[in-house]
Order: structure tokens, then sequence, then C-alpha cells
């Protein structure tokens, strides 16, 4: 399998090229180098590489310039004079198959995970929680699963720290202490996420794995980018996905040991922010995954300014490394340039430490593990362009390509499928209508027994006669007498009268 053509190496006059071996492409990398020195440039010319030997990468572009991977590139003096220095023969312009995804849903595909699959311990480093209020969160997972309640997007959670609330007390004295006060700050940070429009991230259909690892039908390596320029300004929310993503891939892929290329690249750009006010637990994560996603077939490649952005046991890991320039102008600068030079294999023809301050755009010092995992001496080198275009794309051309992709129909549309809030809002209806019956029954019970006592008093029963007709009845005697009483009167009237 042809190796990827990096560069042409220029320390001595007979270097010769650079190349990065697609069996050791698993064996994770690092881009470093200042601000505007070729970083961006040379992520695309790697990710080009890879997709031809038909491995997929994953990468974001954070100032929407990776974009320009999604279209070919366009002839110029610049260009065909480095083409011509390097020597690259077969050389065209073209577009390498592109995927474009984003949390928000606006420049790419929308990307989801439910909260239960992003679990605990990242949801609490996105909400910027506390020990004690990540204790709580630690709870709230917990009692979705003794409970059975589906947590797969933001009111899902919101409804389950409702349900706590209510029944604190039981579930202090079950699952450990739970105070209002640390749920009313995880609500909080529910309330500013949803805000920032974070809540689109959390829901259904989920991300699968399988749609970051597509070929295209000549046998290409599908490229997705992330849309990041805005997520790069939630640094927590950044990186807490990045992390979520490598660790479904690690805990989702199956062993394959060293392969002949790798079955996905996956590059963290910005990768200071993965580390900044990480815990020690976390960390200890990431290196773990690290270290063991190569024998799953996953390359890793950190891009960052500083080499020692990355701690040095995820350095350590690393065997494929870019350097552009650093200038020494801090003592902050100064200690990466040392770093940095540590971090290579020495070459004898070459001082590192004073070459990556003199280093110009587009150059690089480069060393690359070579046969029986072994790597290169460093090396100057000048960077071999991409195919594509260097800079930012259209709408319409972003538009164009995302109409064409092989996923859209499977995840532009939202999916609301039952879960924990709508599981709890039926359970507390019944429970309303439940207490709403007896006390229904029971007014039913007053009116009726009040009616019935009504009926029976004016018309009766079989055993006892009613009002009315003790009244009929009185009412016939009263004016029987009456009428006896005045013929009575009459008869004898005339005899009484007769006597007078």
């Amino acid at each position: 399998m042809d190796p990827i053509f990096v560069g042409k190496a220029v320390t001595t006059p007979d270097s010769g090229n650079v190349y990065l071996q697609p069996r050791f492409g698993n064996r994770h990398g690092l881009v470093a180098g200042a601000t505007g020195t070729g970083k961006t440039v040379t992520l695309m010319t790697l990710a080009e590489g890879f997709s031809r030997l038909g491995v997929p990468v994953f990468l974001a572009d954070v100032k929407g310039d990776v974009a320009g991977l999604a279209v070919p590139g366009a002839p110029s003096e610049k260009l065909q004079a480095r083409i011509a220095q390097l020597c690259i023969a077969d050389y065209r312009h073209e577009a390498a198959p592109v995927v474009f995804w984003d949390l928000w849903g606006k420049a790419g595909h929308p990307v989801r995970a439910t909260v239960s699959e992003m679990g605990p311990t990242l949801l609490g480093r996105i909400l910027e929680l506390n020990d004690t209020q990540a204790g709580v969160l630690d709870i709230v997972f917990k009692l979705a699963d003794d409970r059975g309640l589906l947590l797969l997007d933001l009111p899902d959670l919101r409804a389950l720290l409702a349900l706590i609330a209510e029944e604190r007390k039981d579930i202090s004295t079950s699952y450990g202490l739970v105070s209002t006060q640390s749920i009313g700050a995880i609500q909080r940070a529910l309330l500013r996420l949803e805000q920032e429009g974070a809540d689109q991230f959390f829901g259904e259909p989920a991300l699968e794995l399988a749609d970051l690892m597509r070929t295209t039908p000549d046998g290409r390596g599908v490229v997705n980018i992330l849309a990041a320029d805005q997520l790069i300004l939630k640094p927590r929310l950044y990186s807490s996905f990045l992390l979520w993503l490598l660790s479904e891939l690690f805990e989702t892929l199956p062993e394959v040991g060293d392969l002949d290329k790798p079955k996905l690249v996956f590059v963290f750009d910005e990768a200071h922010l993965l580390f900044d006010d990480a815990p020690a637990a976390l960390q200890q994560r990431i290196e773990q995954v690290v270290r063991l996603i190569r024998s799953k077939g996953v390359g890793v490649y950190f891009c960052s300014q500083f080499p020692d952005d990355v701690p040095a046991n995820v350095l350590g890991q690393l065997g494929n490394r870019f350097q552009h320039a650093l200038r020494a102008y801090t003592p902050r600068d100064q200690k990466a340039v040392r770093t940095a030079a540590e971090t290579f294999v020495a070459n004898p023809a070459l001082d590192v430490a004073q070459a990556i301050g003199q280093l110009g755009v587009g150059e690089a010092l480069v060393s690359t593990l070579q046969d029986k995992g072994v790597p290169m001496p460093v090396e100057k080198t000048l960077i071999a362009p991409p195919r594509c275009r260097m800079g930012a794309i259209t709408e319409a051309e972003r538009a164009q390509v995302r109409a064409g992709s092989p996923v859209g129909g499977k995840y532009d549309t939202r999916i609301d499928r039952e879960s924990a809030a709508e599981m709890l809002a039926k359970k507390a209806e019944m429970r309303a209508e439940q207490a709403q019956a007896p006390a229904a029954k029971a007014d039913g019970d007053v009116d009726g027994g009040f009616g019935q006592a009504v009926k029976e008093a004016l018309f009766g029963t079989k055993r006892r006669q009613g009002m009315l007709e003790t009244m009929a009845k009185q009412t016939a005697r009263t004016v029987g007498s009456q009428v006896g009483r005045q013929i009575l009167r009459g008869v004898l009237g005339g005899i009484f009268g007769g006597k007078r």
C-alpha cells in the first residue's frame, strides 16, 4: 500500500521525501505550531492522504477553512511553484468526499447524543458542576436506571431532578444525601445550557458511529467535518463532545490488532481545551483511551499551538510528529521550544531548537514511524499542498455538498419518543385522576343520599308512607269532616231552627 506523501525533506540536499506509513497511522500523532504557520494545511494534506487510502477521517473545523476539503482547489502561481519544487508528478485539483456535521444543525447534519450516552461524568463537566453537584447527578442517573426511565434529552433530566426534589427525603436515605441547593444549581446550569442552544445536541436520532466510518463507491474514505467555529466559543461543550465521541469509539469498536491501515483517523483540533481544568480522573481516562484505542484501528491526532498543551503521558503515545514554527518571544514560548526539541529523535545535521524558530509558513519539522515502528530522525520538511481549496467555501457550496450527503434523511429530522419526562408526566396525571375519583364518588354519595332521602320523605317506601301521601289523606279527612259537619248542621239546624 502506497504511503502518504507528506513533503520533501530539506535538511540536507539529498534528504529525500517524507512519508507517513499507513500501517502506523493508528500510532497517533501531533501537529503543533503557532497561529498562521500552516497547521491547518498539514491537517488537510493528511486528511486527503488517508481518504485516498480508503480511511475515513473525523476532524473539527474551528476557523471554517477546513471545509475547503469539499471543493477542488484552483491553480495559482504560488501553488504551481510549490508543486514543481516538490516534484509532484500526479498532482491534480480535486475535492475529498465530505459530510458536514453541526451540533446545532445549521452548517451540517445535526449531531445528537442521548443524555444516557453522554453519562454523568462528561455531562457534569459540560454543566461545570462541583463535586457535590456532580454526586447528585450520579444519583439522577442511578435512579433513572433503577426505575426504568429513559434519559434522552434535557427535559428528561429536568423531570428527574423534579422527581428527586419531590422525594428528596426518601432518596437521600436510599442513595445518599441530596440537598435542594445542589438540585437548584444543576437546574440553573441546565437553563444556561439550553439558552446557549446546546439542548439541540441531546436527543434522537443519536449519532451512529458507523456513519462516521463510511467509504465511497470508488473506495475513498469519507472526511467528516464538524462545524466548530461557534462551538469553540463553548470550550467545555466542544472538548466534552469530542471526548465522548472518542470514548464511544473505544467502547464500541472491536479489537483488530495491527492493520495495514487505520479504520478511522480522529483529529482533536485545539487539543489544549481537552485538558484545561480536567480533573485527574478524566485525564487518566483520556490517557487510557489513547493508549488502547490503537488496537481498535483508530488513529488519534492532536493539533495545538504548543506540544506541552498535551500532558506528557499522552504526548509519549504520539508516534508521528509535525512541528511548525514557534516564536520564542516569552518564557512560555521558550519552554515550549525546548519541549518540542526534546520530543524528536535527534538528527546530527539539524539543530532542532534553533530550527523551530526559523521555520517559514508551510514548513515543519517532521518525524514519522518507519519500519518496525521506529521513529525517523527529525527532518525539516516542505509540506505538500492539499488538492482541495485552501480556504473557506460559500454557503451555496456547503448546501450543495449537504444536499448530496448519504445521511441527511437519517439525521435532519428530530425524533421525540416517550422517555422519562413523558412517563413521569403520565404517572402524575394518573395520580391526580385517582385522587379526584374518591372525592367525586363521595360527592356523588352525598348528592345521591340526600336525593334519595327527599324522595322517600315525599313519596314514602314500602314500609313507610310519605309526606305527600300523609298530607293527601289528612286533607281528605279534613275535607270530609267539614262536609259532614255542614250537612249535620243543615239537618239539625232545620230541626232546631224549626223549634226556634
